[in-house]
């Protein structure tokens, strides 16, 4: 599992790109929704969807990894498995068992710039999520055995989902060499040591800063009225008292002036990979939307230029992508690719940078700029089939850019970008100065066996 902005932020299925014609979304149904903030602060969104006798909640807190301090990463993370640890109404693994025995589904999530819990159960179960979410918003229940308990399941989650996967390294380490601020620059699943060092005392601070009714979203989609809807909302979370809204922390990149790289040797590794970042605008922002086409283009599926080119014809490579990420701040772009065996990474690397000055200079074409305005509708209408990615979403983007409109403006915003744009921003992003390498090799059997 990756541990940077994994894919559920602000643009969960929407990796693809615009086109060149005057599209519009008038064939994208809107999504109807309304928006009520509660005495307390909490913000509530709620959409009606009667296809389905089924409903999601998630509730989306303003705090994920970029809210660390050094000597305490993976803390937003320790914190989201403390939530399941149990309420002042609820035992430890209640909350589970009351979710799946009433036929529902239930997780969290967190990233770099947000933490979400959520869940999806039958349209007559709303009063049980609303309780659930509510006891362990404003009654956690803290103490040192559950700290120590799930402490020790989140190393244990670290050394299963990377420490002993192939890659699982580099996967951490690009981000790190890309960063100078530290609120970006540290893994969200955090440092063995820093999570050893978590005391009981920093859980519950944590937990009285953070996880206030102000400083999060609760979002419901699917089988609901809304005004009854409402009224629960207000019945189970109104008393919950909010509390003095934490400072964020400064997001800005300072600038930079090379290529930083790093080769890492890899136990684990059977093949080499490469992972090349580029630092590209944050999230809501016309250079971002414009270089998530740019990555549509270059690296999104089989009819991509990269797969078309180093993948099928050159056979370089055996597999090959390219996407940008949506932060709260400064982003990223990323290339990832594994050598076919017998070429080396350098030989592939030189071929991935030939084709990006060849998209500065030749810009991108007519074609491909319609296929990725097809992908992006396409992707858009799936993701509101799902009540539950819906719900992600609207919570999602109203903790990123207080704009839950997005869901409904995204397309047209996207549609806008035009080639002479792609073709700038490659020109701009896609530079040297703002790239990072990590470069993985298979560790010598002489290293393997000595670890």
């Amino acid at each position: 599992m990756r541990f940077r902005t994994i894919y559920l932020f602000a643009f969960v299925l929407l990796t693809a790109g615009a086109g060149y014609s005057q599209a519009t979304s008038a064939d994208i149904p809107p999504l109807k929704f309304t928006d009520t903030k509660l005495e307390n602060g909490l913000r509530v969104l709620i959409a009606e969807d009667h296809s389905a006798p089924v409903f999601s909640i998630a509730v989306t807190y303003n705090v994920g990894a970029r809210n660390e301090r050094p000597g305490r990463t993976g803390f937003a993370h320790l914190f989201e498995h403390m939530m399941f640890e149990g309420s002042e109404n609820v035992g430890k693994g209640e909350h589970f068992i009351l979710i799946q025995n009433n036929g529902g589904g239930l997780n969290g999530t967190t990233t770099e710039d947000r933490t979400n819990y959520f869940e999806e159960l039958p349209r007559n179960q709303l009063d049980l999520a609303l309780f659930l979410e509510a006891d362990r918003m404003g009654h956690l229940a803290v103490t040192q055995e559950k700290l120590d308990n799930q402490r020790n399941a989140v190393q244990e989650e670290r050394r299963l989902g990377i420490d002993n996967q192939p890659y699982g390294k580099a996967e951490l380490e690009i981000d790190n060499l890309a960063y100078d601020n530290f609120s970006y620059k540290h893994s969200v699943i955090g440092e063995m040591s820093d999570l050893n060092a978590a005391s009981l005392g920093d859980v519950q601070d944590f937990f009285r800063i953070y996880y206030a009714p102000n400083n999060a979203v609760l979002t419901l989609v699917g089988d609901l009225e809304t005004p009854a809807a409402l009224a629960a909302v207000k019945k189970y979370f109104g008393s919950i008292p909010s509390q003095q809204l934490p400072k964020q922390p400064e997001l800005a990149e300072p600038e930079h002036y090379g290529e930083r790289r790093e080769t890492i040797l890899d136990p684990l590794a059977r093949l080499p990979m490469v992972i090349i970042g580029h630092h590209i605008p944050k999230g809501d922002t016309a250079g971002n939307f414009t270089m998530q086409v740019l990555a549509t283009v270059l690296g999104t599926g089989r009819s991509s230029r990269l797969y078309q080119h180093l993948v099928k014809e050159k056979q370089l490579a055996t597999s090959i992508s390219a996407d940008a990420d949506a932060r709260t701040g400064p982003s990223m772009f990323y290339i990832n690719a594994t050598p076919r065996p017998g070429v080396k990474p350098e030989e592939l690397e030189k071929a991935i940078y030939e084709e990006i000055t060849a998209l500065q200079a030749g810009g991108v074409t007519g074609e491909e700029m319609e296929k990725a305005r097809m992908q992006i509708k396409r992707s858009l209408i799936q993701s509101r089939e799902s009540s539950l990615q819906t719900a992600i979403q609207l919570g999602t983007d109203t903790v990123f850019f207080n704009d839950p409109e997005l869901i409904n403006t995204y397309y047209e915003k996207a549609a806008a970008v035009t080639a002479d744009q792609v073709k700038a921003a490659a020109q701009k992003f896609l530079v040297p100065s703002e790239r990072a390498v990590v470069i993985t090799l298979p560790a010598p059997a002489a290293s393997a066996s000595g670890k």
